[in-house]
């Protein structure tokens, strides 16, 4: 009648973190969110990380880290690597998802909490539900953090580093002894060649977010402008909201489930957005695609087979970019990562390391959307700064005004 113990004890869990969650905490109640993504991993096995294996993986850090000191000029970005298990996982990257996830949620909440409100009240009823309009929002709050729970908790099952989405979701280089288990299944691979190679993509990231002073704002703030753009079908919202049974968590989890309420307006201003975060995403996976081909070189005989394989992973939308579309309702795949990769591996060849990393000196020497068409052109340089095109100095008096 109840439910089995196992499902009391979540509700009760559930209940307990509604409650204890302030009104002012914001649109996500992060502390539930938190807790059933934890619960979701331990559910299916996250032991602590052992001795050995947090060994292992600080070895393959430091070691990748020295190979990419060969083939990149930009410096280490691993200061103390470390070895993860989902939980930690979860707790260490929290704080990011709490910037990328807030602008979506505030919205889904406060539609939410809108329609709840005041499906079927006449104006003066409405008037005087303002308490009854913060306990819906509350409740609205902790209905999202489910589902941003559920989402982590599955994420954390599949994520190898903390770099996999592309994003810098932490400052600390880590890899997950589970999680390289997990990518490792299937493959005929020694599982060191699998550790290092995995060890020299999260090295790269690394040195990226570290030594690139503009880049974590650049990427963060390209998302978020994306989701400010997001707005939540309140038709849709009300029609899965009819008769919603709210202790049945399944039905909650089915109704928020899948991001098809989280609609992108076709704005010029919203495809800009899309578009430059694409364009960054594709150029950070292209550069770290190459420095780790040309690192591991000679080196590492599985590496052009682990790079397919990793290149496989995402352009058929893993867990990763599956996860992601829920959150905030966007497809967050590098759909380009073999035309930047491309475009980096030229600019290598034609101007050298030291050139090619010079490029990530400012954004505006950033290869855009365009060049990705025609590396040639941007590898070139044929669009070169005209300085004949300057004005002469003019006489003080002859600006041409009309005293108009």
């Amino acid at each position: 009648m109840f439910g089995s113990p196992e499902q009391i004890a979540a509700a009760m869990r559930q209940f307990a973190d509604m409650l204890s969650a302030s009104p002012e905490a914001g649109p996500v109640n992060w502390d539930m969110a938190k807790n059933i993504a934890r619960h979701a991993v331990v559910a299916e096995g996250d032991p602590s990380v052992m001795e050995g294996e947090r060994r292992q993986i600080v070895e393959a850090l430091n070691l990748a880290d020295l190979w990419l000191n060969e083939v990149t000029t930009l410096p280490s970005g691993v200061t103390t690597p470390q070895a993860w298990s989902r939980s930690e996982w979860i707790e260490k990257t929290i704080p990011v998802w709490k910037q990328l996830c807030d602008p979506v949620a505030a919205q889904m909440v406060e539609t939410m909490g809108g329609t709840l409100g005041g499906a079927g009240l006449p104006p003066e009823a409405q008037a005087m539900a303002g308490p009854l309009m913060g306990m819906l929002r509350q409740m609205g709050s902790m209905m999202v953090g489910q589902q941003i729970g559920q989402a982590l908790g599955s994420l954390a099952r599949e994520v190898v580093g903390s770099s996999d989405i592309g994003l810098p979701l932490s400052d600390t280089a880590a890899l997950l002894p589970g999680g390289v288990a997990a990518f490792s299944s299937g493959l005929e691979t020694p599982s060191d060649e699998i550790r290092l190679y995995l060890g020299l993509r999260e090295a790269a990231h690394h040195r990226l977010f570290q030594h690139v002073p503009w880049l974590r704002a650049h990427l963060l703030g390209a998302v978020e402008e994306y989701a400010q753009g997001i707005t939540v079908d309140v038709s849709a919202l009300q029609d899965k909201l009819q008769g919603l049974d709210l202790s049945d968590p399944e039905r909650i989890q089915e109704v928020l489930g899948g991001g098809e309420l989280l609609k992108p307006e076709e704005t010029e201003r919203q495809k800009a957005a899309l578009t430059r975060l694409e364009t960054a995403l594709a150029l950070v996976e292209g550069w770290v695609a190459t420095v780790v081909d040309a690192a591991a070189e000679g080196k590492l005989p599985s590496a052009a087979a682990l790079a397919e394989t990793v290149r496989r992973r995402r352009a058929t939308g893993g867990p990763a970019e599956r996860t992601f579309a829920t959150l905030v309702g966007l497809e967050l795949r590098p759909r380009r990562l073999r035309e930047a990769a491309a475009l980096w591996k030229v600019l290598g060849d034609e101007r050298g390391v030291e050139g090619r990393d010079a490029v990530w000196g400012h954004p505006d020497l950033m290869p855009t959307a365009d060049d990705l068409d025609n590396p040639e052109s941007f590898v070139k340089g044929e669009a070169e700064f005209d300085l004949s095109a300057l004005e002469e100095p003019k006489e003080p008096g002859s600006d041409g005004e009309t005293g108009e």
